[in-house]
């Protein structure tokens, strides 16, 4: 026995086993030195209650940075104190290890949602897992969830509010119900929101992308697959739903028209969309000129293309990516897949386009067009939706084309078929 000092370490030398070296002053530390060289410290202990008592080793840590002989001394004075207090130092190793691991904040959220959020059917599970993504990783990725505390739920919660106010209250929803599944499991005491109000309520939804941010979203469309569905969500200003269920007989390239049938129309109504050249472009290389039959989107010939949620992270990913390109401390405001419809919208009032024409454009069914004025009033507004997407299509260009450092370049429009669906 001597007292473990850094020279002591240093002029230990290996046996043709094991050996241990027990220090003299504080009874249960010592070094452990391998056979083949490596040094590390440990604590021998025995819980209270005599000879019956449970005894055990626990390693401190390997000799090095960061541990030193004071170091790892004064870390073995803290154990034995548990121990004293009857803290078995291996069963609270063995939890710190498992709170650190399966624990850590971003690790949770995937099981949240993996065997609750998705199990429980809740909805916009891509808006879930962006607001996780894009507002609670920055800030707490790895941190373990009992480390988390209320006081850090309500920064977070009020730097969104002064941004966006109904995704602050979404996503204190959504911790909310995260914290409340892990106390339910056992993971966490108690919720560090619990009797937390929610912010106050957000204004009804009018968000809409601007010219940068549907720039940045283009750009983005050519970095992950299937990212046709998403130009095309821009370009026809369709439901998502309807988009990536796109089948190819529902397209006629040669009027340039692309029609949902009734079953996949959310108002059970066929809805005919003109396709503008630049839809029409995508299409084509999408190899609708070919006579090709089935889904568009797909991966297995049978069903649509899932994984949306993971389609919208990526391109949440890319956006940001693109738009600190140009300024490094951007960021991107949280939006949802469904804002693309409402900036069709929008776009098309900016371009002078009918009220009614973009109601029909957009398949909606308001007070002009319902109960008796429905049924006498039959003008489908087939002519106007066509040069009002033709409309947004060169708008959309012009924007991405002209945008600074720009790596995109728009599909050529087939002029025979645009001319050809001119024709009817």
């Amino acid at each position: 026995m001597a007292k473990i000092t850094k020279r002591a370490v240093d002029e230990a030398k290996p046996g043709a086993s094991t050996v241990f070296i027990r220090d003299d002053q504080l009874r249960g530390f010592g070094l452990k030195i391998s056979s083949t060289g490596a040094k590390s410290y440990f604590v021998e202990y025995r819980l209270p209650g005599g000879r019956e008592a449970p005894k055990g080793r626990v390693v401190i840590g390997r000799h090095g940075s960061p541990w030193t002989p004071d170091m790892a001394r004064r870390e073995a004075k803290s154990l034995l104190e548990g121990v004293r207090k009857g803290v078995d130092p291996i069963v609270s190793k063995r939890e710190a290890h498992r709170i650190n691991k399966d624990l850590a904040f971003n690790t949770y959220v995937a099981m949240f949602i993996e065997l609750y959020a998705k199990r429980e059917g809740l909805r916009s599970l891509d808006q879930m897992e962006s607001a996780f993504r894009l507002h609670c990783f920055p800030r707490w990725n790895t941190t373990p969830l009992p480390a988390i505390t209320r006081r850090d739920v309500s920064a977070l919660l009020n730097r969104l509010a002064e941004s966006s106010p109904s995704m602050a209250r979404y996503t204190h929803a959504i911790l909310h119900k995260m914290f409340r599944w892990a106390v339910g499991r056992g993971d966490l005491k108690i919720s560090p929101m619990t009797d937390m109000p929610p912010p106050a309520p957000a204004t009804s939804r009018d968000r809409v992308l601007t010219d940068d941010e549907l720039i940045a979203l283009w750009k983005a469309t050519g970095e992950i697959m299937f990212g046709a569905a998403f130009r095309l969500l821009i370009l026809t200003g369709q439901r998502r739903s309807e988009v990536l269920g796109m089948s190819f007989e529902e397209l006629d390239m040669a009027l340039g028209t692309w029609a949902i049938p009734a079953a996949r129309s959310k108002n059970n109504l066929i809805h005919i969309v003109p396709l503008s050249p630049q839809a029409m472009a995508e299409l084509t290389a999408l190899g609708a000129m070919e006579h090709k039959r089935g889904l568009v989107f797909t991966t297995t010939q049978r069903t649509p293309v899932s994984g949306v949620s993971k389609m919208k992270g990526r391109l949440d990913e890319t956006m940001l990516h693109i738009v600190q390109a140009g300024d490094a401390g951007a960021t991107l405001h949280p939006w949802r897949l469904h804002d693309i419809r409402r900036t069709v919208a929008t776009g098309l009032q900016r371009l002078g386009v009918r009220f009614e024409v973009t109601e029909a454009v957009l398949n909606h069914i308001n007070g002009a067009k319902s109960g008796v004025a429905g049924v006498y009033q039959r003008h489908d507004w087939k002519d106007e939706k066509r040069v009002a997407l033709e409309a947004w299509g060169r708008h959309v260009e012009r924007i991405v084309s002209s945008a600074e450092g720009s790596n995109i370049v728009m599909l050529p429009a087939h002029r025979g078929q645009n001319n050809a669906g001119g024709s009817h």
